[in-house]
């Protein structure tokens, strides 16, 4: 239960943070996207039905509060969520190479199926423009913010692991 309340909580801040504070500090227009920080770190460190469940809440507030089509953060994010789940069994928290990797490329893949969703399909092909001003800036800006907020996402959930194993030593 702790940890589904800790959840909620990290989903709705991060969400706020990117809508509020990063929107006043945008370079160039473009905002970091913690969504696929908080998504990709909670699959990596946790498998795939959590990264998965994350991806889901993540995109569903997503898809609300920025009125696109309902649904199509929800899966992005879920897809994302759950592919950084299977690399859980290569995921060792003093590494931090492998989560930013991981974090950038699930950015890169995020801008590329927004591309394709939202805009290939309407006949706008401008994929050059949409990589070099707005994917990969986004991109950069991103992993600039989880060299900061990575750590914090890491310490929260050794935290709640330790918390988790007390409880269970408790009962047994």
């Amino acid at each position: 239960m702790k940890r589904f309340i800790v959840c909620v909580f990290l989903i709705i801040l991060c969400f706020l943070f990117q809508t509020t504070v990063f929107k006043g500090i945008a370079l160039g227009g473009i905002v970091p996207n913690l969504m696929i920080i908080l998504t990709a770190s909670f699959g990596f460190m946790r498998g795939e039905k959590t990264g998965l469940i994350m991806g889901f809440f993540c995109g569903l507030l997503a898809d609300i509060f920025f009125g696109n089509v309902l649904g199509l953060n929800a899966m992005i994010y879920m897809y994302i969520g759950y592919t950084n789940g299977k690399f859980n069994r290569i995921f060792f928290p003093e590494d931090i190479k492998l989560p930013l990797a991981l974090i950038l490329v699930s950015d890169l893949a995020y801008g590329f199926l927004y591309y394709i969703t939202l805009f290939l399909m309407r006949s706008r092909f401008h994929i050059e423009y949409y990589f070099l001003h707005i994917i990969l800036p986004e991109v950069v800006y991103t992993i600039l913010i989880t060299l900061l907020l990575y750590p914090l996402v890491l310490w929260l959930n050794k935290k709640l692991e330790e918390s988790e194993k007390r409880s269970a030593r408790k009962f047994v």
